[in-house]
Parts: C-alpha cells; sequence; structure tokens
C-alpha cells in the first residue's frame, strides 16, 4: 500500500497572490511545509500539484530543485488534478495537504494515516468537525473513493475543494479524529497578508527551529497572545463560501482605500460578504463575475452608464476604429468638433461646449466659470454634483447639509475652511427655500438637478429659471445622469426649461470616459482668455 502525500499549491491566490513562495526567514514558504512534512514516517511519498497556468512555473521550478515531483493539472478543477497526480504515481492512499498550511505537523499527520487505517475506512479528517487550530488541516482517502468522487459529482463547488462529495454524499465510509478541546477559532492558515503576519511571527519566535510541534504554538499563543491578533477577525473556512470576486474585494481593499474611489461601486453598498463585486465580462443587460456565473444587471449599472446595454456592437466598433487608428498624437481629434456641434443642435440654447473625462471634472469646470462670469462666489446646490471641495465645502457648516442630496455623513475634512459659508443646498421642489437662500446670501450661481427621484411640481422649473434670470443668477443643470434617457438630449427639453450651463456624461459615452458641458456665448465670454 503506497501512501502518497499530496500538497496543493499555486500562485495566482486571490487574495494572497504568490503566497507560497512568500519567505519565511529566507525560506519560501512551500518549501517549510515540505521540510515539516518530510519528517512524517508513515508517508511514502511527497509530491506537488499545481495548475498548467504559466504564472506557476517559479513554484514548480523550485519544488523541482528541492528534489520533489511538481504535477501539473486544471486550474480550477482540482478534484481532476489531485486524480491525475495520484494515478501518476500509483498511490493507494491520499494524503491531502494544502499549501498555505505551513505549521503541517508531520506527527499529526502519523496519527491521521494510523486512524486511518486502524478504522478501515475510505475518508477520514481531524476537519468534520473542526477542533484543530486552522491550519492543521489533514484529509486521508483511499484512491478508490478519490476515483469514484471524480466519476460521480459534476459540482463545481466539489471540483474546486477536492473531498466535499466524499465527505457528504453518504457513498463512503468516513471518520474523523478530535482534538481533546476545541481550537478550531485559532487560525494559523495564510490566505491574507495578516494571515502571513503571524505566521511570520511564530517562525520567529522559534527561529532557527523550523521542526517545533503543533503543541508548541498552541503554548506559545497562550503566553503571547499578541503575536496571534492580527487575523483574529476572521472565520475559519472563510474562503469556501466566498467567490473570487469577494475575494479579491478583500485583497483591494488592503491597496485601495475603500477597495474602489466610487462610493456606488462599494460591496458594502449591495450585500456585504456576498456581493460578486468584479465583473469579466458584460453585455446587454448581462455580466458575468469572475467565476462564470451570470446575471440580469437590474442595479445601477454605474449610474446610468450605458443606456445602450453593455458593449453595443456599433458604439464599440467606431471606438475600436478610432483606436486602430491611433488614440493620441500631438493634433486634435476631429470627432469633438463633430461632436460639439451636434450636441448645439441637439440645444439650440447652447454656442459652446467644451469636453471633460468624468462628471466630477466637468462640474469643477462649470463652477469656476459661473463664478467667474456672475462675479459671486456663493452658489446654491440640489442634488450631487461630485466629490470637488467646492461641493462637499457645504458639510463644513454642517456636516448634515448634503445628506438629503448624496448620503449622510459625509465628512468635509481636507477642504479649505474658507470655503465655509460659500456652498447652500436646497431641497428639489422647495422653491420658497431656494429664494430665501437667495435673498439671505449674495448667490451667483444655482447648480441642480433637472429631475431628482420624481420630476418638477408647481412649476419649479419655471420658477427657477425666472428667479435667476430676475437676480442675474448663472443658471446650471447638471445632467451627468438623467441626459440622453427620457430624450434625445437633456432632460430640460422634456420641461421646456432651458439652463444658462448644462453637463452630460455616463450615456453620451455609453460606458466610455466623456463628458461635456455646454453653455451660453454670454458665458464662455468671461473665461475665454483664461480656461
Amino acid at each position: 500500500m503506497k501512501t502518497v502525500a499530496i500538497v496543493q499549491a499555486r500562485m495566482g491566490s486571490t487574495r494572497l497572490p504568490n503566497k507560497v513562495m512568500k519567505e519565511i526567514n529566507g525560506t519560501p514558504m512551500i518549501e517549510v511545509l515540505l521540510k515539516r512534512l518530510a519528517k512524517s514516517e508513515q508517508i511514502d511519498q511527497i509530491i506537488v500539484a499545481t495548475s498548467v497556468d504559466p504564472k506557476n512555473d517559479l513554484l514548480v521550478r523550485h519544488v523541482e530543485s528541492l528534489g520533489y515531483v511538481c504535477e501539473r493539472g486544471s486550474e480550477n478543477d482540482v478534484l481532476e488534478r489531485y486524480y491525475q497526480a495520484a494515478k501518476a504515481h500509483n498511490a493507494d492512499i491520499v494524503i491531502r495537504i494544502t499549501g498555505d498550511c505551513p505549521l503541517v505537523d508531520a506527527n499529526l499527520v502519523d496519527t491521521a494515516i494510523n486512524d486511518f487505517k486502524d478504522h478501515g475506512v475510505d475518508y477520514l479528517s481531524n476537519t468534520s468537525p473542526a477542533t484543530y487550530p486552522d491550519g492543521l488541516d489533514i484529509e486521508v482517502f483511499t484512491m478508490k473513493a478519490l476515483e469514484r468522487a471524480l466519476k460521480e459529482t459534476t459540482s463545481l463547488f466539489d471540483q474546486e475543494h477536492v473531498t466535499p462529495y466524499i465527505r457528504n454524499s453518504g457513498k463512503f465510509k468516513t471518520h474523523s479524529i478530535s482534538y481533546t478541546e476545541d481550537l478550531s477559532d485559532l487560525r494559523w492558515t495564510v490566505d491574507e497578508p495578516v494571515d502571513f503576519e503571524v505566521i511570520s511571527n511564530i517562525f520567529d519566535h522559534f527561529s532557527p527551529n523550523i521542526y517545533f510541534s503543533w503543541h508548541e504554538v498552541y503554548e506559545l499563543q497562550k503566553q503571547k497572545p499578541m503575536l496571534f491578533d492580527n487575523n483574529r477577525n476572521i472565520k475559519r473556512n472563510e474562503g469556501a463560501n466566498m467567490g473570487t470576486g469577494q475575494k479579491l474585494w478583500k485583497r483591494a481593499k488592503s491597496v485601495i482605500p475603500g477597495g474602489n474611489m466610487l462610493l456606488s461601486k462599494r460591496a458594502e453598498m449591495f450585500l456585504p460578504e456576498h456581493w460578486p463585486a468584479y465583473f469579466s465580462k458584460a453585455k446587454g443587460c448581462q455580466v458575468w463575475d469572475l467565476d462564470g456565473n451570470q446575471f440580469t444587471d437590474m442595479c445601477i449599472m454605474g449610474i446610468g452608464t450605458n443606456t445602450l446595454g453593455y458593449g453595443n456592437e456599433e458604439v464599440d466598433d467606431a471606438v475600436h476604429s478610432v483606436i486602430y487608428q491611433g488614440n493620441m498624437s500631438t493634433l486634435n481629434a476631429p470627432e469633438e468638433v463633430y461632436l460639439a456641434e451636434k450636441l448645439i443642435e441637439l440645444h439650440p440654447w447652447a454656442d459652446m461646449v467644451r469636453f471633460a473625462r468624468t462628471g466630477g471634472e466637468a462640474n469643477a469646470i462649470a463652477i469656476r466659470i459661473a463664478r467667474a462670469a456672475s462675479g459671486k462666489e456663493k452658489v446654491a446646490v440640489c442634488g450631487y454634483h461630485g466629490w470637488h471641495d467646492w461641493y462637499l465645502s457645504a458639510n463644513l457648516g454642517d456636516s448634515e447639509n448634503l445628506a438629503g442630496h448624496l448620503l449622510p455623513g459625509l465628512s468635509p475634512k481636507g477642504v479649505p475652511q474658507n470655503l465655509r459659508g460659500t456652498v447652500f443646498p436646497f431641497n428639489y421642489n422647495n422653491f420658497e427655500e431656494l429664494e430665501a437662500l437667495v435673498n439671505k446670501h449674495d448667490i451667483g450661481v444655482i447648480k441642480m438637478e433637472v429631475v431628482r427621484n420624481k420630476g418638477p411640481e408647481d412649476n419649479f422649473l419655471h420658477k427657477v429659471r425666472k428667479l435667476a434670470t430676475d437676480k442675474n443668477i448663472v443658471l446650471i443643470f447638471d445632467e451627468c445622469t438623467s441626459g440622453f434617457r427620457e430624450t434625445f438630449g437633456g432632460i430640460h427639453k422634456k420641461y421646456g426649461v432651458e439652463p444658462d450651463m448644462a453637463m452630460f456624461g455616463k450615456a453620451l459615452g455609453n460606458g466610455y470616459a466623456v463628458t461635456a458641458r455646454l453653455e451660453k456665448e454670454k458665458l464662455w465670454r468671461q473665461h475665454s482668455h483664461h480656461l
């Protein structure tokens, strides 16, 4: 009876890439694991099973330089990878060890193998139920059980995690070993950067000895618990029930503040711990996550960027054609002239067009021009107009000023205090509130969304237009979200109210980064010499 330990390892971990080659006191983690496992007296051969992905080439070279065989197989069907590796080496009994468990204890492995043989079962583990610390996981099973599982299961989950079918189908004789106390909450595995910090602390303590027992680690945790604090908030086997997107989201938050610069893109805004977070493909109203799951996107679609659907062929073909000819040069792109003329044709009140990339950028440009044209600094706003200092300054006086316009609790930290008292929010359809602001403050600009959750009531927009005209105030319509939806152009056309300036974005590019700002000639003459 040949007993073969198969260590599954790869470089493409979503949460901690290249973790198996991360160095512990100068030695790659996979090498430390193999040295500790080699102390087993019951294992006849140790092999490493990785995938055919070229990113694993470095791992394969290192493992083979240590004198171990490294078999390569499927990236996602790890069950098939295990079977092929075991078959290639004529295994009768297979020991499953994962490459993220550098504290694997050879004595505990031998105990598991002996119990497996004594009980004459098809499968044995020390994880069902879990009583040992996470990171000491051992599974022992027969080659026949492995082969049967491969033939019978079609579950992607079973294929990825190798043994669930053997454990849960009821078709195999199973057994488990347990510790005398429940230590399953202790975390000694490596899935995330904080896990590696804990493992490094452990090996630093015992250095240069790497052959300490798991009992010694447990005593260390009782004596110096601070060495183990960094990963205490991570649940055991958390990754088994997490999709690739959820794992990548956790990884993102370690290098990107909040995981993403846009509040509207953050997983916590939708379904914490379950939101797919990332897409691999999008077409029409369908979106595919990183695991290939297909969804109908009934959500915000990038706050409504793709009114023609994701991957619209006519739009994409035009973009591809331009990119093929060259995406940048010293000279200008003629398309900006054609688009400017078309926008003015759709909005006869406008005389000039200027382009930007994002809605926030277009809004920041607009507010500077409008202030210059009016000769006044104070602005009345209704709606969301980006995250720049000029807008967030509304919260300098009261942190809840913008609560009804975007989100409550937006902190204005970092916004210069000299902007205090320059921006005043008013509520949609509340003309009296706006009128009071204009009468109390020297307002030079009114910037607003044309519609919000509902349309105008009691001639609200017409009253705003008349007030702006009577008081010589610049009226700006922010149509980054509302434009090109109900009307071919700005939704203000539907209500018969014309602004002095308007911004368009999102739907304008069907997902590509372009925004436009239209304005009357009288405003353009105020800034043409310096902007």
